[in-house]
């Protein structure tokens, strides 16, 4: 392996917008962020629910049309 030519890796400290502060190796000196597990929505629980179901529902009703002339076609 060669001498020198990797970058220093040390201790650095990350810091969330929401304040929380995370201690990791990295080869940076100090590491900020917009959002972390700590503030995450995925992470909290208070992730919105969508409603996929009605999606498809109003998908198919504006297709329809099209794939019954597809269906005629053929």
């Amino acid at each position: 392996m060669k001498a020198d030519i990797h970058p220093k890796y040390s201790d650095t400290t990350i810091t969330c917008a929401c304040g929380h502060v995370l201690e990791a190796g990295s080869t940076k000196s100090d590491i900020s962020v917009e959002i972390c597990s700590k503030c995450h929505p995925f992470f909290t629980g208070k992730q919105k629910l969508i409603d996929s179901a009605g999606r498809i529902e109003r998908f198919r009703k504006k297709y329809a049309k099209f794939q019954k002339q597809q269906e005629g076609g053929q």
